[in-house]
């Protein structure tokens, strides 16, 4: 598979998970009449990581972590020379969440 499949997957698996789990955080604090708490963020971060685990997992691995690529890498089971794209995809999609 192409690496511009696997960033772009990467991206918006990234991109879903700030906007699902962080925007529920925020909300949470924000609104605290909602109900959500820490049982509704918790879940949100949960399953956005199990949403993209199964839309993305087999495209490009779904680590959505900087911190999990450099982990695999250190333990033989990711490419060294994939590692510089992998942790500036997420960043990018840090960046275009917060806009």
């Amino acid at each position: 598979m192409g690496m511009s499949k696997k960033l772009g997957a990467e991206f918006i698996g990234t991109f879903w998970l700030v906007l699902g789990g962080c925007g529920s955080a925020v909300l949470a604090a924000g609104f605290p009449e909602l109900g959500i708490g820490f049982v509704g963020v918790s879940l949100a971060f949960g399953l956005t990581v199990l949403t993209m685990a199964y839309a993305i997992g087999h495209i490009s691995g779904c680590h959505l972590n900087p911190a999990v690529s450099v982990g695999l890498m250190v333990g033989g089971r990711f490419s060294r020379s994939e590692l510089l794209p992998y942790i500036v995809e997420p960043e990018k999609a840090y960046l275009a969440t917060t806009a």
